[in-house]
């Protein structure tokens, strides 16, 4: 006994010693989740009080190309992937004599954008020259908003899922600088082979909203969930693709930390991020390098960075110590933008048909994804947490509320099936919902077969799976491999009474009052009948 308890004093003194050495190696993992998940997943790791923690602030500036036909300023089509310089006019190229004409679907998108996030939509606002070295902008420079853009003071509210389950939907409120429009560039095409650049114009002049965003954000979570909920909208709007993929949304973040109540910290911008999923993991990166550089007693450096999705890492880009002079100036080919209230307060002599009019462009807005999920809470009896997934997700609403229709399954019960099955095959292949191996109608019909009592639950699983890998009906499944229900209470009884005879230690110790023993026999008919038992009958035969 005396050599055993030393063996066993000298394991977990060993053992701590590895743990000791372990955390003394890796803070920064510690940190992370301290830092970046603190509010919703996870407790506090370290004992610093709030006071003394660093925590993150965070601020966008997102870059919405405008769902138009043309161009910002001139006629050319917009078109992606079209070949290389074919959408480039006069205008474009910045060729002498020619002039800016304002793209009045490019106005109202921006209105309806500012409207759709509680903006203030400015009466008047006015466009400026913002001179800068782009050498995919044969101008030289950029038209932009910079002293009285066309919204500003709007609000974004948005959800994400937080909680000990992360079940529990968390609402938090992003603050709207302001939208401006202005004109995006062209592509530089670098060739390193040849060691030259090559530039594209199909994009130079192609209409954007910059939308600024308050440094209201504290993570990568927060950040992400905003953009979401952005992209959301503009796609319901229709005032944006928001396909990151393609460029049409471009996220900027701002990005600092400091101990709450202390003024905020010098910040960097990580630049061009083109998808919510590195959105979030460049923040966090980037949270957590200028903490280990302060709490190294370093200082944080203001500059451009960019994120490397392979390395997981943010990267330097060129330093902003110095105050870029973008030399801005009133554009004198344009005339202020004005935006009318009402058709009563057109001036005389001015055509409806080509003005901006708040009125008219506020009684257009769709229904906005907030509002789609209280309508799915509300009409369906669903969880919260539920709608927030089946809005968010692209397509899967319009899925969900297809196989309602034709089922007479409940609510939540197809909810079950659309967020848990499909969903999970859908991510396990990353595919999205318009690319289901499985249609609306098709679920529906297995979810009937089993409302109906033809299949069990289990069985009904085992079919979605079939379905999906090879394409057939579930009707045609039941009927080739004999997966109906059993019915017959003979054939039922006789299973079970073959179960029975089998285990009777199981049999004693149920008559002496240990019930939990029955659900090991009851998962022993099931595996006999392959799940296709029926489990009231069942229940009656034990």
């Amino acid at each position: 006994m005396a050599a055993s308890s030393v063996a066993a004093s000298e394991l977990l003194h060993n053992t701590s010693k590895h743990l000791s050495v372990l955390y003394s190696k890796a803070p920064c993992v510690i940190r992370q989740i301290s830092t970046c998940l603190r509010c919703y997943n996870q407790p506090q790791l370290r004992a610093e009080s709030a006071s003394q923690q660093l925590v993150g602030v965070v601020g966008l500036e997102i870059h919405a190309q405008i769902n138009s036909n043309t161009k910002l300023f001139s006629s050319s089509p917009v078109c992606f992937l079209a070949p290389p310089n074919s959408l480039v006019s006069f205008f474009d190229a910045s060729l002498p004599g020619t002039l800016p004409v304002l793209n009045r679907r490019c106005v109202e998108a921006a209105v309806m954008t500012g409207l759709a996030l509680d903006c203030t939509i400015n009466r008047k606002s006015l466009f400026d020259r913002k001179h800068y070295f782009y050498a995919d902008l044969p101008a030289g420079y950029q038209i932009t908003q910079q002293r009285r853009p066309i919204a500003v003071d709007g609000m974004l509210t948005y959800s994400l899922l937080g909680g000990i389950k992360r079940s529990q939907v968390i609402k938090k409120n992003v603050h709207i600088k302001q939208i401006q429009l202005e004109q995006d560039s062209g592509k530089s095409l670098h060739d390193d082979v040849r060691s030259q650049t090559l530039i594209d114009l199909n994009r130079a002049g192609v209409g954007l909203m910059e939308l600024v965003m308050e440094p209201d954000m504290s993570c990568g979570e927060e950040a992400a969930a905003a953009v979401r909920e952005l992209q959301l909208i503009l796609q319901a709007l229709g005032t944006c693709q928001g396909n990151m993929s393609e460029g049409q949304l471009r996220v900027d973040a701002n990005v600092s930390v400091h101990r709450p109540g202390e003024p905020l910290g010098i910040r960097t911008e990580v630049k061009n991020i083109n998808s919510v999923r590195y959105l979030a993991r460049a923040i966090d990166y980037e949270i957590q390098r200028q903490i280990d550089i302060l709490q190294r007693g370093g200082t944080v450096q203001n500059e451009t960075r960019a994120y490397d999705a392979k390395l997981g890492e943010t990267i330097p880009m060129r330093d902003k110590e110095g105050l870029q002079d973008y030399r801005f100036m009133p554009e004198p080919n344009l005339p202020p933008l004005i935006v009318f209230e009402d058709n009563a307060s057109l001036p005389a002599g001015i055509d409806a048909c080509q003005a901006v009019v708040l009125q008219k462009i506020r009684e257009g807005l769709p229904e906005l994804p907030s509002v789609k999920r209280d309508r799915l809470v509300q009409m369906y009896g669903i969880l919260p947490e539920h709608s927030f997934t089946l809005v968010n997700e692209d397509g899967l609403m319009e899925y969900f509320e297809a196989v309602l229709k034709e089922t007479k399954a409940g609510p939540r019960k197809v909810t079950g099936w659309v967020t848990n099955e499909l969903l999970g095959q859908l991510r396990q292949q990353d595919m999205s919902v318009a690319q289901s191996l499985i249609s609306p109608l098709a679920l529906a019909e297995l979810l009937e077969l089993q409302e109906t009592g033809h299949i069990s639950s289990s069985v009904a699983k085992q079919v979605f799976q079939e379905m999906w890998s090879s394409g057939k009906t579930a009707l045609q499944i039941i009927q080739e491999q004999d997966l109906g229900l059993i019915s017959d209470t003979a054939q039922l009884h006789s299973i079970c009474q073959k179960v029975v005879d089998s285990h009777p230690d199981e049999v004693h110790a149920i008559r002496n009052g240990n019930k939990k023993v029955l659900n090991k026999l009851m998962g022993l008919v099931k595996k006999e009948t392959r799940g296709r038992a029926d489990p009231v009958l069942l229940l009656m035969r034990l």
